[in-house]
């Protein structure tokens, strides 16, 4: 062979070496991720090639498949009572991806979960098995009474409701909400209808109930008194605490108020200062207690840690460096500390269960298509945030608040109800701001055990209504009573 062709030949060679290689590392190095690469339309097409699993509530499915038209995308998502369970199930649309239930539970729901194989042949053959269903622990009642009490108000803000003995989530409602069906396609229409509510100023698109955390106000004074008492910084609720109204801020000129006139918050209980919601009482007993014992109590309710539910709720935040005007400021729930309305929840049912908190979940369990589980969630416990005696006192001084105080709105009869008000300043300038408005509570069996505990946050910022007229009590009991008089029927 003369030396021409000899070159040409090696140079084939090479060519041909180079392009198995390139073979080899398309398929066994790079093809997992581009298979499952987004942007891969062999992906979409498989992705909705089928009817979808369900989203079940209350034995019913609040999600469906239709079929959609001119498209190589068969199927798309639809939902019954959208706005009212998007903060459950999220969305899935073909052109803006998936969120919370619809994400996190993805390969059930499409049936690309291993476990749901239904024969051996089928996984030799590479056949999909139909999608499996998420079955959620929410309340359709509950969850009912808390989107109408929003919706009612024509207001911004969430509801969470939880069972204290397990950690289920019995409802979840975020106002302003959404339709995902309206979206759920990848027409030109459905994607101006998506951009139009990724821009609306109210953020419908926004979970407040799990990603939006706020200053808790004096819904956070249950979690003082139980860090002061837990620490011994306060031993008998029933004691004048000595605090003076109104209460000057350590080492500043800075006098904080109440309410209720001054005079009658003077030097309180603390049981009295829950009862009329003295700011004094909990800024002395912060003080008291001191920074560590007020962050450790916090930490151990489920602060400065995200939540999986298996949807991902954001952190709330009680922060480690404060002095001691902060610390003091933190007992009436303001300055630093914030937190989302599943946080204040976790407080108030775990006051309510004995000073245990159990992990909140929302996915009771998963299943094939053939109703077989395939997993199911047992209750998990998150802390002994305090101890039972501690708890029975904050008890005892949240049922005083509902039968002789600023709680009593929240009332229901035959019932023993413990709660708390609250309203929070916010914003650079707090007398510009509308406060947002708070509320918690519990009820009791007669057998000592609470099957439901709630928070609920109002924020006023749009409603026609007069500041005068933003109070927790008023604008949060209502709703609380109404979530909590649901589950008690069932």
């Amino acid at each position: 062979m003369n030396k021409p062709l000899r070159h040409i030949a090696v140079l084939c060679g090479v060519l041909v070496l180079a392009l198995l290689l390139r073979m080899t590392w398309v398929q066994y190095v790079t093809g997992d991720a581009l298979a499952s690469d987004p942007k891969n339309r062999r992906v979409q097409i498989e992705n909705f090639a089928q009817p979808r699993g369900d989203i079940i509530v209350g034995g019913r499915p609040v999600t469906g498949s239709e079929e959609t038209r001119g498209s190589d995308l068969k199927y798309k998502r639809v939902l019954k009572d959208g706005p009212m369970y998007a903060p459950v199930t999220g969305y899935l649309s073909q052109a803006q991806g998936a969120s919370l239930l619809e994400g996190v539970e993805n390969d059930v729901l499409n049936g690309k979960d291993p476990r749901l194989a239904t024969s051996p042949v089928g996984m030799l053959t590479g056949e999909r098995p139909r999608g499996g269903d998420v079955v959620t622990t929410i309340d359709p009642d509950a969850q009912k009474a808390a989107y109408r009490g929003l919706t009612d108000l024509d207001a911004k803000g969430a509801v969470v409701a939880l069972d204290p003995r397990s950690g289920r989530i019995l409802a979840l409602a975020s106002t302003p909400s959404y339709d995902p069906s309206v979206f759920a396609g990848n027409s030109r229409k459905e994607g101006e209808r998506f951009k139009k509510l990724d821009e609306d100023k109210s953020k419908p698109l926004s979970n407040r109930a799990l990603r939006e955390s706020y200053p808790p106000g004096s819904t956070f004074k249950i979690l003082t008194a139980a860090a002061a008492l837990d620490h011994g910084a306060v031993t008998d609720v029933n004691a004048p605490s000595g605090a003076p109204a109104p209460y000057r801020l350590p080492s500043t000129r800075t006098e904080v108020g109440n309410v209720v006139p001054n005079s009658q918050c003077d030097k309180a209980s603390m049981k009295t200062g829950m009862q009329w919601s003295c700011n004094n009482v909990f800024l002395d007993a912060a003080l008291k207690t001191g920074l560590p014992g007020m962050r450790e109590t916090a930490e151990k309710f489920g602060f400065n840690k995200e939540q999986f539910i298996p949807v991902r709720a954001a952190a709330s935040g009680y922060p480690d460096r404060l002095d001691k005007p902060q610390t003091a400021l933190t007992g009436m729930g303001q300055g630093s500390v914030t937190s989302t309305p599943l946080q204040m929840a976790m407080v108030t049912a775990g006051i309510a269960n004995d000073g245990k908190v159990m992990k909140p979940f929302l996915v009771d369990e998963l299943r094939g298509s053939d109703l077989s589980t395939i997993e199911k969630h047992e209750p998990e416990e998150l802390n002994q945030a305090v101890s039972t005696t501690t708890a029975k006192k904050v008890q005892e001084m949240m049922e005083y608040t509902v039968s002789d105080g600023s709680g009593s709105k929240v009332n229901i009869d035959g019932v023993r109800v413990g709660g708390k008000p609250g309203t929070a300043q916010h914003g650079a300038d707090v007398r510009d701001e509308r406060p947002y408005a708070w509320f918690v509570s519990y009820a009791k069996l007669p057998d000592g055990s609470s099957p439901v505990a709630v928070a609920v946050f109002v924020d006023p910022e749009d409603m026609d209504i007069s500041r005068a007229d933003i109070a927790g009590g008023r604008l949060g009991a209502p709703i609380a009573k109404a979530v909590m008089r649901a589950v008690l029927k069932n």
